[in-house]
C-alpha cells in the first residue's frame, strides 16, 4: 500500500493554518490588554540595559 501524500499535505496545511490563527488571536490579545494584566506587561518585556552607550 502506497502512502497518501495528498492527505498528509492537507493535514500539514490545516495544522499550519490553525497555528497561524492562534498566533493572530494571541497578538490581538497582546495589542488590546484588558484589566491590570496589560499594565505591567510592557515593562516586563523590556530588559534593562545599563551602560553609557546610550548617550555617547
Amino acid at each position: 500500500m502506497k502512502p497518501n501524500y495528498g492527505f498528509a499535505k492537507r493535514q500539514r496545511e490545516l495544522a499550519k493554518k490553525q497555528k497561524k490563527e492562534e498566533k493572530k488571536l494571541r497578538k490581538q490579545a497582546e495589542d488590546a490588554p484588558q484589566g491590570t494584566e496589560g499594565a505591567d506587561a510592557p515593562d516586563a518585556t523590556q530588559p534593562a540595559e545599563p551602560g553609557p552607550a546610550r548617550g555617547v
